[in-house]
């Protein structure tokens, strides 16, 4: 089996909805395939902002930034219930689009799913610059990545491509918000699930994919098999 998380570094509800998936992936026990993809909340957003994600949310839903913070610290109390400890009150806002090609870059590697827990962490609970490239490379080295390399990798316009691939997949999948998650190429997961409803859907495409196949045993017509039905 396996699952493609559409998600992007600036989404509050990715970080929460992937802690969540983890605990129903757990609960589930089996075997499954996880690869993330790219998608970007806002393409044209700016590397740098004069602006607290607090006064860049009343500004785009046009309420006070009082109301902002009002529903940022609803947020954050969502996400410690999952053990997440978030900070809008120092997040640095950002263009993701570097940290998306540096995963893309962390895929060949095998380092994407420790690049992708480290740079949200980094995002929501560090305060980190996710647009800066000296702190990415930082931060993936932190995850056995050639910090060297990262920064040659950042100064070009490399894996720019399978970025937008990414999102143009999910276009074509009819995917407008993230998390989304796609389960072998058709079911989709759409928000921050609770762990129990990620573990429903994981058992219920098992179960499709992998029906029970009975086989007939010797006996008579009420008893075979080693069971009876009469």
């Amino acid at each position: 089996m396996k699952v493609e998380i559409w998600s992007d570094f600036a989404c509050p509800f990715c970080y929460i909805g992937k802690r969540n998936f983890e605990a129903g992936l757990k609960e589930f026990g089996k075997d499954v395939e996880v690869e993330y993809r790219s998608f970007e909340l806002d393409p044209n957003a700016p590397v740098a902002y004069d602006q607290t994600m607090d006064e860049i949310l009343a500004e785009k839903y046009g309420m006070t930034v009082e109301k902002a913070k009002s529903m940022n610290d609803q947020v954050s109390a969502q996400a410690a219930t999952v053990g997440l400890d978030y900070h809008f009150d120092t997040m640095i806002p950002t263009n993701t689009f570097d940290a998306h090609r540096l995963l893309q870059f962390a895929k060949t590697k095998g380092k994407s799913e420790a690049l992708k827990e480290t740079l949200l962490h980094a995002y929501f609970t560090e305060s980190k610059h996710l647009g800066d490239h000296e702190t990415l490379a930082a931060l993936a080295q932190t995850v056995d990545l050639d910090k060297a390399e990262v920064l040659a990798m950042l100064a070009s316009d490399a894996y720019a491509t399978d970025v937008r691939d990414d999102e143009q997949t999910g276009a074509a999948l009819g995917i407008q918000g993230v998390p989304f998650f796609v389960i072998n190429e058709k079911y989709g997961v759409s928000g921050a699930q609770p762990a129990e409803s990620f573990k429903e859907v994981l058992d219920k495409v098992w179960k499709e994919e992998n029906p029970l196949t009975m086989l007939d045993g010797d006996g008579d017509q009420c008893c075979s098999g080693g069971s009876c039905n009469c």
